[in-house]
């Protein structure tokens, strides 16, 4: 099953430096995938693979992408439902945050308490932190811990472009009434990581149409200006 938000339906722009974005929305759960790539040397990070990640892989193969890193936002089971594909078929290692380590493991369980079935994800070949640079041909993508909508929730930024996983979505925020889940938590890592960044960043987010920071922060009812002065109200 494939479904593409329009938004989705197209590469993004995203050329910063020499890195260049394509997201692929799929799945039953309509999830956000990416790969992003330097253009000189075909190295390719995959960034949430989930359900159906065929596509992606059909789409670095055709493209001569050279898959090394795969990496997870979070361990929920749509988004790491792709992993198992992905590594299958290019060879590289899956990166996430520890604190998810076991929601990773848990993740085909879950998918059938949806109704779903996926290949487990292997177990991780290394685990991401706060301020950790990935290179990239000529770019970096630097992690930043965001939890809250999970433990371990991570979001991935490189100048220009943030990654953010089910932290931050337009107009919303992720949910955080599962697992691991903790308001307060996201709603700071929203307003101390991510709307730290460039307002002009353009945000890709694990569901949904992409967004900027500065559009969030204006007018996001959950984190945005107006939410920030209804909670200093007495």
């Amino acid at each position: 099953m494939v479904q593409w938000f329009p938004a989705c339906s197209r590469p993004f722009g995203g050329y910063v430096l020499s890195l260049n974005i394509k997201a692929f929305c799929l799945g039953p759960l309509a999830n956000n995938g990416y790969l992003i790539w330097d253009e000189d040397s075909k190295e390719a990070f995959a960034v949430d693979p989930p359900m159906d990640a065929e596509l992606m892989a059909s789409f670095a193969a055709r493209s001569d992408l050279r898959v090394t890193k795969i990496l997870n936002t979070h361990g929920h089971f749509d988004h790491i439902a792709g992993n198992a594909l992905m590594k299958k078929f290019s060879g590289a290692g899956v990166f996430i945050h520890k604190a998810d380590l076991g929601l990773l493991k848990r993740g085909a369980a879950h998918a059938e308490m949806f109704g779903l079935e996926m290949d487990p994800s292997p177990p991780p070949d290394g685990f991401l932190k706060e301020g950790d640079e990935l290179i990239l041909g000529s770019g970096k993508i630097m992690v930043l811990e965001t939890p809250g909508h999970t433990p371990g929730g991570v979001s991935f930024y490189t100048e220009g472009d943030l990654f953010s996983g089910d932290s931050l979505f337009e107009g919303s925020i992720g949910r955080t009434d599962l697992e691991g889940g903790d308001l307060d938590s996201l709603v700071d890592s929203i307003r101390t990581k991510l709307f730290a960044l460039p307002p002009e960043t353009l945000v890709h987010p694990g569901h949904g149409p992409e967004t900027t920071i500065g559009r969030e922060m204006g007018g996001n009812p959950f984190v945005g200006g107006s939410a920030a002065r209804r909670r200093d109200q007495p």
